[in-house]
């Protein structure tokens, strides 16, 4: 992909300064949007442009933003969810050290479209770095006018506040995260009501990823076709891809929406470290369903071609694996984490996670059972579909998948265990 969009100022230094970004150009269309188009205006060019959210949903922005209720006696809000705890995943961060004044006037945008005065920037707890650009940028935002009561000289009003939370990964879920932002503990809500109708302080609101906002001022600028053109039919538009793992090019790459996963890994990343081969990838973020190498030979990276191979982009985390690794030691890392990330208030999640994690762990110290894969794959299905957030099913997608395409590799571990345990049995016998 030759022009970047949400990385388009990723290489200028010192382009997280105000002035840096405004000689680039940045915030260069902001008065000129806010004073000759309508909200609805701003809203349906977003519909039109195809953009979907980058936090892993993938839902449409715009369409989001039209659940808002019609009338309403209540404020509106904007909440940015910066806290991207996904393990593979570290895109946004790039964008908040890098391109703050890029995320913020995206956010000014979102605001005006849908109605919001007031708007927030929920951040990862362990983003101390990150936090303290953006509050910087705010302040450099707010000392020129660009935030606050008359934004521009426009009459628009528009404030915007940075969050930090205390590093729950739970809190990424959009209703644990209101409950963080309104000083209560991170537990996701139920649904119904959706946070459009009923969210922070009770009021409508708007909850976008960090790339997704920062994907609105050129596609405000340049237009939903020229948006459009970048991407797929049904995914639009470039995605920003962190890619880690046995990789020789770690690090984040923005591509079109559609590329192969394999130029992903061989071009832009440098390709499997040498003496080495691909045998697994993780495509979206550590919650999605493995990829076996054959597979990654054929997958696209976009929304549709991802969940064809019964997988999903996510977050965009690519996680590759070549064959030193050990599928059962890498799938039990992920179980400690979603074990340990539960907030407790789904039995399904709470238990099942644990378990998951304890299984695991005496396959690996070599006290593993046969019949424990099939035990780990009833977990899964006891968890899947049955919790009020997201997160167990999160926890399911690794567990599952790794257990389902890598099944020889479980119980070849489990036999030489067995086999080991035999052979200590016999001598203890002999020497009785």
């Amino acid at each position: 992909m030759s022009e970047k969009i949400v990385f388009k100022y990723i290489d200028i230094p010192a382009a997280d300064k105000l002035s840096v970004y405004r000689e680039h150009d940045g915030y260069g269309n902001l008065k000129q949007l806010l004073t000759t188009m309508q909200p609805s205006q701003v809203t349906e060019i977003v519909k039109d442009s195809g953009l979907r959210g980058r936090g892993g949903a993938g839902f449409p922005a715009g369409v989001k933003w039209g659940f808002l209720p019609p009338q309403s006696d209540k404020p509106v809000y904007l909440v940015c969810n910066a806290d991207e705890g996904e393990p593979g995943t570290f895109k946004d961060r790039e964008i908040i050290e890098k391109s703050p004044h890029q995320l913020l006037e995206g956010m000014i945008i979102a605001c005006y479209a849908i109605g919001a005065t007031r708007a927030y920037i929920y951040i990862r707890g362990e983003f101390v770095k990150g936090a303290h650009i953006l509050e910087t940028a705010i302040r450099e935002a707010r000392e020129a006018g660009i935030l606050g009561k008359d934004v521009l000289g426009t009459g628009v009003e528009v404030d915007i506040n940075v969050h930090r939370g205390a590093g729950a990964y739970v809190c990424g879920e959009e209703t644990a995260l209101l409950e963080s932002i309104e000083g209560k503990r991170g537990q996701p809500r139920l649904k119904p009501p959706f946070p459009a109708v009923v969210g922070l302080y009770d009021c409508p609101t708007i909850i976008n990823n960090v790339e997704t906002l920062t994907s609105l001022p050129d596609i405000l600028a340049n237009g939903a076709e020229w948006y459009r053109q970048l991407g797929t039919e049904k995914s639009a538009g470039s995605k920003l891809f962190s890619i880690s793992g046995h990789v020789r090019r770690p690090g984040v790459y923005e591509l079109k929406l559609g590329t192969p996963l394999m130029e992903l890994i061989d071009v832009h990343a440098g390709g499997i470290r040498e003496g080495h081969t691909l045998k697994a990838c993780i495509p979206g973020g550590s919650s999605v369903p493995i990829l076996t190498a054959t597979e990654c030979e054929t997958a696209r990276l976009d929304y549709e071609s991802l969940e064809e191979q019964g997988t999903m982009l996510g977050s965009g985390a690519v996680i590759v694996m070549d064959d030193s690794a050990s599928i059962p030691h890498t799938t039990s890392i992920l179980a400690d984490f979603y074990a340990h990330e539960s907030c407790g208030q789904c039995t399904p999640c709470r238990e099942g996670t644990r378990w998951m994690a304890q299984i695991l762990h005496r396959i690996l110290a070599g006290g593993g059972k046969p019949e424990d894969l099939d035990l780990l794959l009833d977990i899964c299905d006891n968890i899947s579909l049955k919790t009020v957030c997201p997160l167990g099913d999160a926890a399911v997608g690794p567990v599952q998948s790794a257990v389902t395409k890598f099944r020889s590799e479980f119980e070849a571990l489990i036999a030489s265990s067995g086999a080991s345990r035999s052979v200590a049995a016999t001598k203890s016998g002999s020497e009785v």
